[in-house]
């Protein structure tokens, strides 16, 4: 069984979909053939503009028949690549010959490790839709459980799961480490532990504006916030699932939190099967609870389990090393989202992170490249990769990081200008030598378009001191 095309993707995710429907726009009369495991793809959707260079936008699932004109699928999986002789085979022994190939076969859960099968039966992993429906059908008779990692899966989960106690281990020292800092970690706890007639109840929330080094906040290591990952299941994910235990209790319970903690042990209790967890804290401390399961949301490792002619180039984390135009060592393969490793001198303002957003730039400029190859035309690196930018909600705020938002890559020697009013906002410029580096915007801010103009265009804010956040002055007004 053999077959040509011109353009083969590899990969049913927001990656290799967004790579296969720029190939179609770019090259109207190519034969692009998209190989996925699963008949069911994902694609973006209701694409909105936050600002100039930053989208939101949701995921839709489809069957991978319904995709584009132009746009042909196989339901498969990629086993070999003959990247010399131009060919690729699949489990099923079907062989594809391809001018120009991408790979998109984005990342695999890092799951908890444990020698026992039988606990290995008790720990899920959460990535893609039919992860999501084992969680379901295991939550409909679950008491308790145990969330590991301090990721946008982990966060979710612990805020929006019902009916259920939650145990949330993190390893950091405040949750949601992966996007945000210390405060608006607890600007979070503050807005969610209150119920609604506790809000109404309270004084009109005040504003309140601080400028710090860094060296006041808890300090993190500089590594460990370059190798921060994200999830892959798209925005709002959990919106269309029921995510309610069993525990008979009606409601949301705030998750009990854990920090700096790992899994010291764990063991199945012989008479329901449930487990006994044993926590080891950073100071050597014990602590046993039980639960029905674990979820392990502790990142992605990518997922590039085929064989190839000649040796793949792999980055330090096992990803896929590609240049600027998306390209790998091996002739005419290129690779994009989770599965790659960008490989090329970053932006000023730019890092690479594994998340949807990126996953979909990627896909798009391999698209592109690979068309402009194809038509033997010179194209440019996209206008995304100058500036790193995210949208996402976390515990029901809306969040748009911008820039180093966290202070990645810039040693100490920058300083922080906060604004927070309580259960509504919370703002964080990152600044250095008196120019926008990052920010973090929780809340409807409106500011994501002045602080993308203002970290691009470099804009010296010094002389402004702290007014630039002051709530009685329109920034936005003021810079646009």
């Amino acid at each position: 069984m053999s077959r040509d095309c011109t353009f083969l993707v590899v990969g049913g995710g927001i990656a290799g979909v967004s790579c296969a429907e720029s190939l179609a726009i770019c090259c109207l009369n190519a034969s692009i053939v998209l190989v996925t495991e699963s008949s069911i793809v994902k694609s973006v959707t209701n694409l909105v503009p936050v600002a100039r260079y930053l989208h939101k936008f949701d995921v839709r699932e489809q069957i991978a028949s319904e995709l584009g004109a132009g746009i042909a699928t196989i339901v498969d999986q990629l086993a070999q690549i003959n990247s010399r002789e131009h060919w690729a085979k699949t489990k099923s022994g079907l062989v594809i010959k391809y001018r120009y190939m991408c790979l998109c076969t984005g990342g695999a859960p890092k799951l908890f490790s444990t020698s026992q099968e039988e606990h290995k039966e008790r720990i899920i992993g959460i990535r893609d839709t039919d992860s999501v429906l084992e969680l379901q059908r295991r939550l409909a008779s679950a008491k308790d459980v145990l969330i590991l990692g301090n990721g946008g899966i982990a966060s979710e989960l612990a805020y929006e799961l019902r009916d259920v106690n939650v145990h949330w281990v993190i390893k950091d020292a405040h949750i949601s480490a992966t996007f945000v800092d210390p405060g608006a970690a607890e600007f979070f706890q503050l807005a969610n532990g209150k119920t609604e007639s506790d809000l109404e109840q309270e004084p009109p929330a005040t504003t309140a504006i601080k400028r710090m080094r860094y060296s006041e906040m808890l300090p993190r290591e500089e590594e460990e916030l370059q190798n921060k990952h994200g999830a892959a299941l798209g925005p709002d994910w959990h919106l269309n699932f029921d995510l309610s235990g069993g525990s008979g209790s009606s409601g949301r319970n705030l998750p009990r939190v854990y920090y700096k903690s790992h899994i010291e042990h764990l063991q199945q209790l012989p008479d329901d099967g449930r487990l006994r967890i044993t926590l080891k804290h950073d100071d050597d401390t014990l602590e046993q609870l039980n639960c029905d399961f674990i979820v392990s949301a502790t990142g992605v490792q990518p997922r590039h389990d085929y064989t190839t002619d000649a040796p793949l180039q792999l980055a330090e984390d096992g990803g896929i090393n590609v240049d600027e135009m998306m390209r790998t060592n091996l002739s005419d393969v290129y690779a994009a989202g989770d599965v790659c490793t960008a490989a090329w001198m970053p932006a000023q303002h730019w890092f690479q992170m594994r998340l949807w957003t990126q996953a979909r730039q990627m896909g798009a400029m391999a698209g592109r490249s690979m068309a402009a190859i194809h038509e033997g035309e010179t194209i440019y690196q996209d206008f995304c990769f100058e500036l790193f930018g995210h949208v996402t909600q976390l515990f029901g705020f809306p969040v748009v990081l911008l820039g180093r938002f966290n202070g990645q890559g810039l040693g100490r020697d920058y300083e922080l200008l906060v604004r927070c009013t309580r259960n509504k906002e919370y703002i964080k410029f990152v600044l250095q030598n008196g120019r926008l580096r990052g920010a973090i915007l929780i809340g409807d801010t409106d500011l994501a378009e002045t602080c993308e103009n203002l970290i691009l265009n470099g804009t010296d804010l010094e002389p402004y001191g702290d007014d630039i956040l002051n709530p009685d002055i329109d920034i936005e007004d003021y810079f646009d």
